[in-house]
């Protein structure tokens, strides 16, 4: 039995919006990489089903469903200059969200011990009644719910390190003690959530929105230090049964939109803290969905180098490169030194 699923589907190439980087191409590029990797056969290749209306409202508010249904039904348009929609996009985004609850229902049902759900559009940006940011319904924040909801688990740990700040997965569950969400992004930037001070609703969940917004030009060694010294020790308090990961790769140095240093191999590095936290905490269960990543060379790099991890292989030659910059480790330091004084979870 291969132990890593993956789930995705030629439908979501149907939403795509000319000139918009957020593009059919990007899963092409990832198709194409894991072609040639030599992957292909070694993974199970799990069918999509679209996510339920009833599993979508978990989330989403009626309302925000019917206005991304309508609004493809017309034949398209935008919800605002970032965020569009085509005809196909209710089916995609249906699709998308029910690639990620499929990926959890693998790894809770120990079909497999991960899997990676391939997805667009993205999600992390949705909120409940808002779709922003490319994003139409909230994937990881449905299979979250979805989890806790409908399987019975107790705790489910969410680990975005997507470049920016995923507003919408922390809105969702500002207020839900039965899950972590922890985000690590470029700060100031887009959306412009996500401070050190936004911890949890202090009476309902406490302690259970963790944030280290981190400053422009954070490189492998800067990302490293914060998921050893604050997203481990978090994530070994909460103690998760399942971990999800937000896997956004516009983190990484060539990004056109991402204002940080990261390579393929340091976010191998993050994979490899979440892959060994999961060891620990909870059978290995760990489900990645895809968000940003806008270098298609990079993207797919990085993807690859991920389910090669999921595999239980090396992660392979980075050969793409890093950047030889100094990191503002100073800055760092203080985001670290905060976060241990004051978050509930690292006192």
């Amino acid at each position: 039995m291969s132990q890593t699923v993956i789930l995705s589907d030629p439908t979501f190439d149907a939403h795509t919006w000319h000139g918009h980087v957020e593009q059919a191409e990007r899963l092409v590029a990832i198709r194409n990489a894991i072609a040639s990797s030599g992957l292909h056969n070694d993974l199970r290749h799990y069918e999509v089903h679209p996510a339920r209306e009833d599993d979508l409202e978990l989330v989403h508010t009626p309302r925000l469903l019917a206005q991304v249904r309508r609004l493809a039904s017309y034949g398209g348009g935008q919800f605002d200059s970032d965020t569009y929609v085509t005809p196909a996009s209710w089916e995609a985004a249906t699709l998308a969200a029910g690639a990620a609850i499929g990926a959890v229902e693998a790894v809770a049902g120990s079909e497999s011990r991960n899997a990676f759900a391939l997805v667009r559009p993205p999600g992390h940006h949705a909120t409940p009644s808002r779709a922003m940011g490319f994003c139409l319904v909230n994937n990881i924040a449905v299979a979250a719910r979805y989890a806790i909801r409908r399987l019975g688990l107790k705790r489910v740990a969410i680990v975005d390190y997507d470049v920016h700040h995923g507003n919408g997965t922390q809105d969702i569950f500002y207020d839900d003690p039965q899950i972590l969400f922890c985000s690590t992004h470029a700060s100031p930037f887009y959306p412009g959530s996500g401070s050190v001070a936004e911890m949890g609703d202090r009476v309902a969940a406490p302690g259970n929105t963790l944030n280290v917004p981190l400053p422009f030009g954070t490189g492998d060694r800067g990302y490293r230090r914060v998921f050893e010294q604050v997203i481990a020790p978090a994530m070994r308090q909460f103690q998760p049964e399942l971990i999800l990961v937000s896997a956004g790769y516009d983190a990484h140095w060539s990004d056109p939109l991402g204002p940080m240093v990261l390579s393929v191999n340091g976010f191998a590095e993050l994979n490899r803290i979440l892959l060994e936290l999961a060891d620990e905490l909870c059978a290995s269960r760990l489900v990645m969905s895809l968000e940003g990543g806008y270098n298609l060379d990079a993207l797919a790099a990085s993807v690859v180098a991920a389910l090669r991890q999921l595999l239980g292989r090396s992660p392979g030659q980075d050969a793409i490169g890093q950047v030889d910059a100094p990191e503002p480790d100073a800055e760092i330091d203080r985001v670290i030194d905060v976060l241990k004084d004051r978050h509930p979870l690292l006192r």
